[in-house]
C-alpha cells in the first residue's frame, strides 16, 4: 500500500469517527466502526481508543509498518442523527464494496451538509409548546414556551463565537431564558412561569449524552462512561442553576 493512501485512510477515518461522535454516536460505535473499516482496508492489525475528548487509531499494516494518529475532540458538536446515519451507511458501503480511499475522502465530504436549521427551530418550537401543555400548562403557557425556545436556538448558535466553555454558555442560557420567562410572567399574571420554564428546559437537558454515559458503563466502556455521566451531571446542573438564579433575582414570579 502507498504511504500517502495510508495516511488519507488514517485521516479520512478519524474525520468519520469525529462526526459521528459530535453527532451523539455511541462510544463503542466509533471504534467499532474504525475497527471495521480499518480491516477492510485490509491492515493487519488495529487499535482504537476512544473518550469523549479524543480518538487514537494505531493500524499496524501488513508489512509491519505502524501507523498512530490522535484527534483531539474540542467541540462537542449538535446531535444530528441524519448526518449519523448517513456516516453509519457510508462505513457498511465501504466494508462491503471496499471502494478507493480517495472515493471514501469523496463521499465523505458529501455527508457533511450544513445543519439544517429551520428544522432545528421548528422541532424545538413544537417540543417547547408540547412539553409546556404536557406538565399541565394552556395553550398561552405553549405560546410563550414556544418563543422562549428560539431564543435559545439562537443562543446556542452563537454562543461557541463568545463562550466556548459549553457549561458557562448553559448557565448563561437558562438565566437569559429564565430572567425573561419571569419578566413576561410579571407583565402577564394568568401566566404559569413554572409551566413555560420546563418546556424549555427540556430542550436544554443532556438527555442523549446522559443515556449515551449509562449504556457506556454497561458495555464496559467506564471511562467514557464516567466522563460523559459527570459532564452531563455538571450540565445539568449549569440548568437548573440558571434558571434557579433568575427566579431568585425576580422573586415572586413563580
Amino acid at each position: 500500500m502507498a504511504c500517502n493512501e495510508q495516511k488519507l485512510f488514517i485521516k479520512t477515518t478519524l474525520d468519520i469517527a469525529e462526526g459521528m461522535m459530535q453527532s451523539g454516536a455511541e462510544i463503542d460505535r466509533v471504534e467499532n466502526t474504525v475497527n471495521r473499516m480499518a480491516k477492510a482496508f485490509g491492515v493487519a492489525r488495529v487499535s482504537t481508543f476512544a473518550i469523549t475528548s479524543s480518538i487514537v487509531v494505531t493500524l499496524e499494516m501488513p508489512d509491519g509498518e505502524t501507523l498512530t494518529e490522535t484527534r483531539r475532540i474540542v467541540s462537542g458538536g449538535k446531535t444530528d442523527f441524519t448526518k449519523l446515519e448517513a456516516l453509519n451507511c457510508l462505513s457498511r458501503e465501504y466494508c462491503a464494496e471496499k471502494f478507493s480511499v480517495e472515493e471514501l475522502k469523496r463521499r465523505f465530504d458529501g455527508c457533511n451538509k450544513p445543519f439544517n436549521q429551520f428544522k432545528y427551530y421548528i422541532g424545538s418550537v413544537i417540543a417547547a409548546a408540547a412539553f409546556a401543555i404536557f406538565f399541565g400548562g394552556n395553550l398561552f403557557d405553549a405560546l410563550v414556551s414556544a418563543a422562549f425556545a428560539v431564543v435559545i436556538c439562537a443562543f446556542s448558535n452563537v454562543a461557541p463565537k463568545f463562550c466556548p466553555n459549553n457549561v458557562i454558555s448553559t448557565f448563561l442560557c437558562s438565566l437569559i431564558v429564565g430572567l425573561g420567562i419571569c419578566a413576561v410572567c410579571r407583565i402577564f399574571s394568568t401566566l404559569n412561569a413554572d409551566m413555560i420554564m420546563i418546556g424549555d428546559i427540556m430542550l436544554l437537558i443532556p438527555g442523549i449524552a446522559l443515556t449515551n454515559s449509562i449504556r457506556n458503563l454497561i458495555v464496559g466502556d467506564t471511562v467514557s462512561g464516567l466522563t460523559r455521566f459527570t459532564e452531563s451531571l455538571v450540565l445539568a446542573g449549569a440548568l437548573a442553576g440558571g434558571f434557579m438564579l433568575s427566579i431568585v433575582l425576580l422573586g415572586g414570579a413563580v
